[in-house]
């Protein structure tokens, strides 16, 4: 049974920093695109970062350019997404995501986390 359980989430100030982990179990981790996506309340789901299997290339969405870094350690089954500079628009549900290549979409995802909050104070 595939398992993705996120940590990391909370509250911090605008401004702030936060760095998300995930962690997997029961499916061959290098062999597997990592990603984050998030949700806010009454909004779709939406990509945020993957990366490829090596980690040699990474992807993000637009509004998270040059604040968020997606990383993966391959021997830990551990994928982190560490988030600078946050705004309140920040504020959602984030999604740690498997398949088997990286992807922006979230229809096409394999695997899910089941989510860990952050929120982003003004």
């Amino acid at each position: 049974q595939v398992q993705l359980v996120e940590s990391g989430g909370g509250l911090v100030q605008a401004g702030g920093s936060l760095r998300l982990s995930c962690t997997a179990s029961g499916l061959t981790f290098s062999s597997y695109a990592m990603g984050w996506f998030r949700q806010a309340p009454g909004k779709e789901r939406e990509f945020v970062a993957a990366i490829n299997r090596s980690g040699g290339s990474t992807y993000y969405g637009d509004s998270m350019k040059g604040r968020f870094t997606i990383s993966r350690v391959n021997a830990k089954k551990t994928v982190y997404l560490q988030m600078n500079s946050l705004k309140p628009e920040d504020t959602a549900v984030y999604y740690c995501s498997a398949d088997s290549g990286p992807t922006t979409i979230a229809s096409r995802i394999d695997y899910w986390g089941k989510g860990t909050l952050v929120t982003v104070s003004s």
